[in-house]
C-alpha cells in the first residue's frame, strides 16, 4: 500500500519562502503523476501544481505561476513544492496527491487516488 508523507509546512512572513515535501512509499505501485492542492477554511480543495513522475510535464494554477515550482527526486521517491514570494492569501492546508490509476496529469481532486495527511502553511502580513 502506498503512503504519502508530507512535511515542510509552517509559519512564514509575506515575501518569504517554504519548501514542502511529499515522500511516497510502496514500491509495488506505479506513480504516474503527483500534485499539490490546498484548502482554505470552508472551501473545497483547489489545484496548485502537478507534474508527471517522469518529469516531462507540469501544470500550475494561475495564482502561483512564477512563484511556486514543483519538482521531484526520483531516488528519494519525493516530490517538492518550492514556494517563493509567499502572500497571506497562500495561507491554507496543503495536500499532496498521487495518481496510480488514471495515468494522466490531473488538476482536480477526483483525478488522484492517493493523498497525504496535509500540512499547514501560514503566511503572516
Amino acid at each position: 500500500q502506498v503512503q504519502l508523507v508530507e512535511s515542510g509546512g509552517g509559519l512564514v512572513q509575506a515575501g518569504g519562502s517554504l519548501r514542502l515535501s511529499c515522500a511516497h512509499s510502496g514500491s509495488t505501485v506505479t506513480i504516474y503523476s503527483m500534485g499539490w492542492f490546498r484548502q482554505f477554511p470552508g472551501k473545497e480543495r483547489e489545484f496548485v501544481a502537478a507534474m508527471t513522475w517522469n518529469g516531462l510535464f507540469s501544470k500550475y494554477a494561475d495564482s502561483v505561476k512564477g512563484r511556486f515550482a514543483i519538482f521531484r527526486d526520483v531516488a528519494k521517491n519525493t516530490m517538492y513544492l518550492q514556494m517563493n514570494m509567499l502572500k497571506p492569501d497562500d495561507t491554507a492546508a496543503y495536500y499532496c496527491a498521487a495518481d496510480s490509476v488514471r495515468a494522466r496529469l490531473g488538476v482536480v481532486t477526483s483525478e488522484y487516488n492517493l493523498w497525504g495527511q496535509g500540512t499547514q502553511v501560514t503566511v503572516s502580513s
